[in-house]
């Protein structure tokens, strides 16, 4: 998700190509093309510039809702419904042949699932399966305590520094058999939802700083991140009940 203004002036974009199985769109204002998952235009008047991320989330309609209730749908368009992907978009992709071939040495295969996170210049691909398994994954990043958790549902995703807005840094654990999920931090016991949102205890209504993770095939995260790590399993990190 990326804002429409570039050096003051507002872009309107349009679906132009596909490049890596990754939309290019070009702007009706300059006429060049930008590459959809950086952000960057590589072609046309504009190149080598760059839009403005927007924060966002990838996670489910249910947790969606809990948090927003009063949160605004945006419905199906009637007359474009023959456009919009099949329910089983994702599983016929697996199968899709990829663009690059699979080499030697490479860690996982094509189309594994990876979360991506950048620090400070510095990437690192977290498998989904490693994530699952953990549900919570405690990690330095680029200088930065980080945790990677994933929600209720199983399928979202979130990561955080390891820290408040007013600097305290916190070291999280899950809260064994917790429903819905609580982290506990093991500086002052207060319990974290899977919003950030210390939601009891002494840092009750206190927010941790969200960073932002793409969820992305393993194949074209290595292709714009060629020196990214990958995370290995590690210990579990759940507090008692």
């Amino acid at each position: 998700m990326w804002e429409r203004t570039i050096d003051g002036k507002v872009l309107t974009f349009r679906l132009f190509g596909i490049n890596n199985q990754n939309f290019i769109m070009r702007d009706t204002e300059t006429g060049s093309w930008w590459q959809q998952v950086t952000g960057e235009a590589i072609h046309g008047p504009l190149k080598g510039s760059r839009l403005t991320g927007v924060g966002h989330d990838e996670v489910s309609f249910g947790i969606w809702r809990g948090e927003k209730p009063r949160g605004r749908v945006l419905r199906p368009v009637k007359e474009a419904q023959e456009e919009y992907a099949d329910w089983n978009w994702e599983k016929r992709m697996k199968k899709a042949r990829t663009v690059v071939a699979k080499a030697k040495d490479d860690p996982l295969e094509p189309r594994a699932v990876v979360v991506g996170v950048v620090r400070n210049g510095q990437a690192r691909a977290y498998p989904f399966p490693r994530l699952r398994a953990q549900s919570l994954v405690v990690d330095r990043l680029g200088g930065d305590a980080i945790v990677v958790v994933v929600g209720d549902d199983r399928k979202s995703v979130r990561v955080f520094k390891a820290k408040t807005a007013d600097g305290q840094s916190v070291t999280l654990l899950r809260k064994a058999d917790a429903r819905p999920l609580r982290l506990v931090d093991a500086e002052t016991g207060s319990e974290w939802d899977f919003a950030g949102v210390a939601v009891a205890g002494p840092l009750a209504g206190t927010q941790l700083e969200k960073v932002f993770c793409l969820k992305e095939y393993w194949f074209d995260w290595k292709i714009y991140h060629p020196t990214t790590g990958v995370y290995a399993l590690g210990p579990s990190m759940t507090a008692g009940s």
